[in-house]
């Protein structure tokens, strides 16, 4: 695609300006790291367009401050101060759908995956984010915990004009069908190879 240009044109009945501002589907997934770090990338255009954003984490630890939280929250703050750029919720999940880290079985975490899944839910009927960060959503469908048709059924036939990107490794083969835009992170080299641990300001 030289100069953002497509290669084909396709015969939809769409005019240039329609096709290019479909609402999309995109999903980052693969054994690298980067997968939440581009797509908080895409959300930092979409706050500069003064679109709303709506960030769901999911399985990161609630005790997490992740840098990226810090920065957004603050982006918010300064939407409701000044206007400028998007406003900004946060929904930090921890294990499952929770508000608070919390102990408890597996099935415990399942059913807060699936409340978490159905507040998204309600939030896309109600068209309330132009732009929805579902990070680590992909391993809820890996765990079984959510069935793979129902989640790709209701962001496909999802209304209005709302922009979702999902996070996490093992994306299945049906949302990746699905989705309008696929990146794969793939390893080339990481300093863990050498026997690096993770370190502050580049894995949080």
């Amino acid at each position: 695609m030289p100069q953002g240009k497509p290669a084909v044109v396709p015969q939809d009945g769409l005019t240039t300006r329609q096709r290019r501002n479909r609402p999309l589907l995109v999903v980052h997934t693969g054994e690298m790291k980067g997968k939440s770090t581009a797509a908080f990338g895409m959300a930092l255009r979409a706050w500069n367009q003064g679109w709303s954003i709506g960030v769901f984490q999911f399985v990161k630890s609630a005790k997490w401050r992740v840098g990226e939280e810090a920065a957004f929250r603050a982006l918010g703050k300064l939407h409701d101060e000044t206007g400028e750029g998007g406003a900004v919720e946060w929904h930090k999940m921890g294990e499952g759908w929770s508000w608070t880290r919390k102990s408890g079985t597996e099935e415990d975490h399942a059913a807060n995956g699936r409340e978490g899944w159905a507040e998204i839910k309600r939030c896309l009927a109600a068209e309330k984010y132009d732009f929805y960060v579902l990070d680590e959503f992909s391993y809820l469908l890996k765990w079984g915990w959510l069935e793979v048709g129902d989640v790709v059924s209701a962001l496909v036939s999802r209304p209005g004009h709302q922009h979702v990107v999902i996070t996490g490794r093992s994306a299945p083969p049906e949302l990746i069908e699905a989705a309008d835009l696929v990146t794969e992170m793939t390893k080339v080299k990481h300093p863990m190879d050498a026997g690096q641990k993770g370190q502050r300001g580049i894995e949080w």
